[in-house]
């Protein structure tokens, strides 16, 4: 069973029906309890990374994430999700987040159209091998859809499984083990919002 977290600030239905419609069995949970009992996370999120992670904290569900990630427990992070797994975000200010991936939440230059919002092309990291993993079976011809002012600066590179570029070359999806992101919306990116969720899926059940 792979849960859907409810803290409030997610397309929560949008990403069950994508799931469900790829076969694959979800609930939408928003209890210690049920976290615990699943087999996968996805931690779906829209907003403000201050009022996620404290909406997470004051359900008392901050650490029961962590440390089912930590323990090996698949997650998979969209959009602020993704965001939440670093260590520090700048956005209004500075916030702690789950501290799952090392890095920081940076806006993007003043340069660009802020927020990022639309269809981008997806950018296989070269050192990942595309047979394997979150990003297989996509090309450079792939386009995904974003909204987001935020993006992460990971310390790791070699977490990047997908780049895109917005004035600047910014991870659109990583992976470290058991933990995944995913910085656009697959839920929104037709078939290759779905061939990724499918990959996510077959990893782990």
């Amino acid at each position: 069973m792979i849960s859907i977290i409810d803290y409030g600030a997610g397309n929560l239905k949008s990403v069950q029906h994508a799931l469900t419609t790829l076969g694959f069995e979800s609930d939408i949970v928003s209890s210690k309890e049920k976290i615990i009992e699943s087999d996968a996370l996805i931690l779906p999120g829209v907003g403000a990374f201050r009022d996620a992670m404290e909406q997470l904290k004051s359900m008392d569900l901050a650490e029961t994430i962590k440390n089912q990630a930590e323990n090996g427990k698949p997650i998979l992070g969209i959009c602020l999700g993704l965001q939440l797994f670093y260590e520090t975000s700048y956005e209004n200010g500075t916030w702690e987040g789950l501290g799952l991936l090392e890095g920081e939440i940076v806006r993007f230059r003043d340069d660009v159209k802020v927020p990022h919002m639309g269809w981008n092309t997806l950018i296989p990291h070269s050192d990942v091998n595309p047979e394997k993993g979150l990003a297989e079976g996509i090309s450079e011809k792939d386009y995904a859809y974003f909204v987001h002012s935020f993006y992460a600066e990971p310390k790791n590179q070699d977490e990047v499984v997908l780049w895109s570029d917005y004035g600047l070359k910014f991870p659109a999806a990583v992976q470290k083990g058991n933990i995944y992101g995913m910085q656009f919306h697959p839920e929104k990116s037709s078939e290759v919002g779905m061939k990724l969720l499918k990959n996510f899926g077959e990893l782990v059940t």
